[in-house]
């Protein structure tokens, strides 16, 4: 089914919306949440509430693209149950990893100064993705917003694993200095 008419089903307030949403999504949203949480229960509760937030968010809210909706909805749940599950575990996993390497180009989230300077945290970190180039942009995407490890972006890209590290590090450092630049304290 197209995304238009899933999208309709929802405002229709339908509950085959859901069950067609995890068909053509459901492996999508599971992948995402797997590579973040890897434990298949906790896995299947995060997509689970991926469909509730949709059926909960549409209307009023009517995604552009159904995909990267519900993949962002998927990979905030994941994270944030994965911060609950290993808050006395810090520094074991994946996504602690990857969280502490963006941690030096990323502005610090302990003072809750409005949505609005994330929003443009995130606009500016989008012109900086538009400026470098694709593969470095891919790299980057599967990295911290997949959570893929080196070695899977490496297969994927068919690159050596020290060469996705190198790209990252020298990535995140064009990344910091670009939001320096435009004015993101860090």
């Amino acid at each position: 089914m197209e995304d238009e008419k899933i999208i309709d089903l929802y405002w229709a307030r339908q509950e085959n919306a859901i069950m067609e949403t995890d068909k053509k999504y459901g492996n999508y949203c599971r992948s995402i949440s797997l590579h973040i949480l890897k434990n298949q229960e906790d896995t299947e509760e995060c997509v689970n509430d991926t469909w509730l937030r949709a059926w909960d968010t549409m209307p009023p809210k009517r995604p552009d693209f159904l995909a990267a909706f519900l993949g962002k909805i998927t990979r905030n749940l994941s994270i944030s149950r994965y911060r609950m599950t290993h808050a006395q575990k810090r520094g074991s996993g994946e996504v602690d990893l990857l969280l502490m390497e963006l941690e030096e180009c990323l502005p610090s989230a302990k003072s809750v100064e409005e949505e609005i300077e994330g929003k443009e945290t995130v606009a500016a970190i989008n012109r900086f993705l538009y400026q470098i180039d694709e593969e470095s942009r891919n790299i980057f995407v599967r990295r911290y917003f997949y959570v893929d490890s080196i070695k899977e972006i490496a297969n994927r890209f068919d690159v050596s694993e020290s060469k996705v590290k190198s790209q990252l590090f020298r990535i995140r450092n064009r990344l910091k200095d670009h939001l320096e630049k435009e004015g993101v304290v860090l």
